[in-house]
């Protein structure tokens, strides 16, 4: 009979190995216990130090997997069953929808060829998949969210931070998906345009829309989940037909496709990076939180196969909106970028009914994988006892409506170049510290039982729950970007030209900066640690 469990416990972090063994504990099993081949001394202190072996109670077997803080608890192997199939079919229902639409058609806005604006939705894409699949990694192999992740880098209170701010944004998210399922179910069944008279019954379809969405967050991940997975060949099947009637109404891809680039070679450069760095903003929010998807994958080879074909998803599905736009100009004789208006002039009934089931199946998968899991997930972070999961959701679906999307998506020219690069610089910062400590400071090496512990010996606790080093590199991704925004807003009349440049890059330039500096702060750190330790 056992009534005791062992557990050996050593205080320190993860940077210079030594010779001695570790007992390290799974808290998904009370009884395993591993001993890793090296012990690694803390830079946060002069010394390292041990303490001695605790007896604590056994945890009971009608438990046999411990939950230490509910929706955010690791995974177990077992309960891991998200396949490639699950995963695809998760970026299929993000990348259909009408933002990715609309972002596709602002391209076309903005003085682009189709030819350029599918090139520069797959080079953004492309280069987004690399943070992406890193950030993936250690969540594949550990079953823990992003929230947690983050502690490894922030600390246990620090990581509120990036957490809050990825749920800051998804809030704005939600919002702007819900004004557009709203939209078509304003303009789909009243056929009428919006005006001011029309708002009080937009905004009345805005809210219908908005509570039909919670039905399916009641339902937790498993409702999520199953939805993605059912959309996904619904949603293929429709944005053809769209394609198809595109290409046989104007008389094939060649007069479809025949709008050419309205920008000249100095203007499309300058449209360009803006344009690439609103793109990789487009999925750099999901990029930051994918934790909370793939931690319920069954390997590293899922993960990666069902998210690789993201810059191709994106890139078709681009196609296909620049396409259909593209023939607007031929069929109608005016450009139409906005798909719900142009689903209200080409049919009858029947068609408006399908266009209503489409639009809103594609609004809703989109919405909330990418914009209801993130912000649910920091709030149970941010108070375990007082937010559940589907309490977290519904915080995010009522602040979506503070953002007042409505003027967010008033004209492409602020919806790509004041929402999308704006916030950038909030995503940037944070994928680029995560990433540096994970594969440069930590060297792919966490403590699973320590990113769950607040206690002050744990080894992810820093200064008081903060580590300094984060919170620094953060601003100094930040800080370069904030004239730059200022000056697009309205607030600062003038501003130097390579401010403008670095908000027009906001991402690239607040992902390396932090990343960078980051590394400096924390190998610098670590190294003087070691000086004082040889002494």
């Amino acid at each position: 009979m056992e009534s005791t469990c062992l557990h050996l416990r050593l205080s320190h972090h993860r940077s210079l190995r030594l010779p001695f063994p570790r007992c390290q504990i799974s808290p998904l099993k009370p009884h395993s216990i591993s001993f890793p081949s090296t012990l690694h001394f803390s830079p946060l202190h002069s010394s390292f130090s041990y303490t001695r072996p605790k007896l604590l109670p056994l945890q009971s077997n009608s438990n046999p997997n411990p939950n230490p803080e509910g929706d955010l608890a690791p995974i177990p192997p077992s309960d891991r069953t998200f396949t490639a199939w699950d995963l695809a079919s998760l970026w299929i229902g993000l990348v259909v929808g009408v933002p990715s639409y609309y972002l596709a058609g602002s391209l076309v806005d903005l003085g682009m060829s189709w030819l350029q604006g599918v090139s520069t939705v797959f080079l953004a894409n492309a280069l987004l998949l690399i943070p992406l699949l890193l950030t993936a990694y250690p969540a594949t192999s550990l079953g823990i969210p992003f929230p947690v992740l983050a502690r490894a880098s922030f600390g246990p209170r620090g990581s509120h931070i990036p957490s809050l701010l990825r749920a800051f944004v998804a809030c704005g998210w939600f919002g702007i998906e819900s004004w557009i399922g709203g939209q078509t179910l304003f303009l789909l069944l009243f056929n009428s345009s919006p005006s001011p008279s029309s708002f009080r019954l937009e905004f009345a379809c805005f809210l219908l829309f908005w509570f039909a969405q919670l039905a399916i967050v009641l339902k937790g991940m498993d409702g999520i989940r199953a939805l993605e997975k059912y959309a996904a060949p619904i949603l293929i099947v429709l944005v053809s037909s769209l394609l198809g009637w595109a290409y046989f109404t104007a008389g094939g891809f060649g007069p479809m496709l025949s709008l050419p680039s309205r920008l000249s070679s100095l203007q499309f450069w300058a449209v360009f990076f803006p344009s690439l760095t609103a793109n990789i903003s487009f999925w750099a929010t999901v990029a930051i939180n994918i934790p909370d998807f793939t931690r319920y994958a069954r390997s590293q080879k899922d993960q990666i196969l069902g998210q690789v074909g993201l810059p191709f998803f994106m890139a078709m599905f681009t196609f296909a909106g620049l396409a259909v736009t593209s023939a607007t100009e031929v069929i109608f004789g005016q450009v139409i970028s906005d798909p719900i208006q142009l689903l209200g002039r080409i049919g009858g009934p029947f068609t408006k009914l399908i266009s209503i089931f489409g639009i809103s199946l594609a609004t809703i998968t989109t919405n909330i994988a990418a914009n209801v899991v993130a912000p649910a997930n920091a709030l149970v972070s941010l108070n375990p006892r007082l937010f559940t999961f589907t309490g977290g959701a519904v915080v995010t679906a009522l602040l979506g409506i503070a953002f007042q999307p409505w003027k967010l998506l008033s004209s492409s020219e602020s919806f790509v170049y004041t929402w999308l690069l704006g916030y950038s610089a909030l995503m940037g910062p944070i994928g680029g510290i995560v990433l540096s400590d994970y594969y440069l400071v930590k060297r792919m090496n966490l403590d699973l039982e320590g990113l769950y512990s607040d206690s002050a010996d744990g080894p992810y606790y820093y200064q008081n729950g903060f580590n300094v080093a984060a919170l620094v590199a953060f601003v100094a991704g930040v800080l370069p970007i904030v004239p730059g925004f200022l000056h697009k807003v309205g607030i600062l009349s003038n501003t130097s030209k390579a401010f403008v440049t670095a908000y027009n890059n906001a991402w690239f330039v607040s992902f390396f900066i932090s990343g960078l500096v980051y590394w400096l702060l924390s190998t610098s750190k670590e190294n003087e640690q070691k000086h004082r330790y040889a002494n």
